[in-house]
């Protein structure tokens, strides 16, 4: 079995469009969004690992990782799948009919193994070393993205198995789910309540004093971890640094939500990344929290995509367990349209 990138990208593309398949667990990119971001630089050759046999023949398992086009190293893991009973139209709990594996590779296989799970633990070990050799410190997330009702869907749970179990064995052992939402037009754009003012702010140091003080009692599981490991100061001017450099939303956009007398409440940052227009950030300063506010903010953040960015479609990710935050969304209107469950090293 041969684990390499795509060293001719020409001719390597056509043949792992097959392993792209639309709609399928595990794949971001079906094959037109896939030769879209080769061309935007998120997805590059040396980001994307295929394993074919030594003989030929079509690859048999794929990853794709993701990056903004201007990063040096990637963000992300989009695609994750292996060629079997799947992709030729059975259901993806089917057992698959052939293994894909060198006779010299089954070795290494426990009894009972999922030889997909085998096979994609090789192709992420070999990318994730590739990738620390470039200088990563860790290896990307992988983001799966799942219907809201996967649980109760027994080919979405075989899809995430093995998929799964192979992002553990290859490191990325913690997980987090989050709920996504989306809103669009025909919700109605949300009017404001009166009781908060909004402005700009083009002074950094303001939005690093306001996310610092956002952090205490955060149910933002990221933004807790950051700041449990980096401390709350530098975990805030990483945010800032973030919102600011990695996201294509406009700078100018960023709101600071004051009482009518000028006190600070918290921030609202409108953005987008590189699809879609998304509220990026939203903060509630723990001395005015339980009096509704998140609402508020959401309310300005979604007017202001929709009707001064030109927004169609605003989306947004909460944690599962952040339900304060996911009711607000669903009181504005938003739609808890799938899940995506984030697995990472710890």
């Amino acid at each position: 079995m041969i684990i390499r990138t795509l060293t001719d990208a020409d001719a390597d593309v056509d043949r792992v469009l097959p392993l792209l398949p639309a709609g399928r667990i595990g794949v971001w990119a079906d094959a037109d969004a896939f030769r879209a971001r080769l061309a935007t630089g998120e997805y590059r050759p040396e980001w994307t690992w295929l394993a074919e046999h030594e003989d030929g023949g079509e690859p048999c398992a794929l990853a794709t990782w993701w990056g903004g086009p201007d990063d040096p190293l990637p963000a992300a893991l989009d695609v994750l799948n292996v060629r079997d009973a799947e992709d030729s139209g059975a259901p993806d709990d089917a057992p698959g009919p052939a293994d894909p594996r060198a006779p010299e590779d089954r070795r290494d296989t426990e009894a009972g193994d999922d030889s997909r799970t085998v096979l994609a633990v090789r192709l992420l070990t070999a990318a994730h070393s590739a990738f620390a050799e470039a200088g990563l410190d860790s290896p990307p997330d992988y983001h799966v993205l799942l219907p809201g009702d996967w649980r109760e869907r027994s080919e979405a749970v075989a899809a995430l198995g093995w998929r799964r179990e192979a992002a553990r064995r290859a490191g990325l052992t913690a997980s987090l789910e989050r709920l996504r939402f989306e809103w669009t037009p025909e919700t109605g754009v949300p009017r404001p309540s009166g009781r908060l003012r909004f402005r700009a702010e083009p002074d950094d140091e303001v939005f690093v004093d306001l996310f610092r003080r956002v952090l205490e009692g955060t149910l933002d599981a990221g933004s807790r971890s950051g700041a449990a490991a980096l401390g709350a100061e530098r975990q805030a001017r990483k945010d800032v640094a973030f919102y600011r450099d990695e996201m294509p939303g406009d700078r100018a956009w960023w709101r600071i939500a004051e009482t009518p007398r000028g006190r600070p409440v918290g921030l609202a940052l409108p953005s987008r990344n590189t699809s879609v227009h998304v509220v990026g950030y939203l903060g509630v300063l723990p001395e005015h929290r339980g009096r509704g506010y998140a609402d508020d903010l959401l309310a300005e953040t979604t007017r202001f995509l929709a009707e001064e960015a030109g927004a169609d479609v605003v989306r947004a990710d909460t944690d599962l367990a952040n339900t304060p935050m996911a009711a607000a969304f669903a009181r504005l209107g938003y739609r808890n349209f799938a899940r995506r469950l984030v697995l990472s090293a710890p």
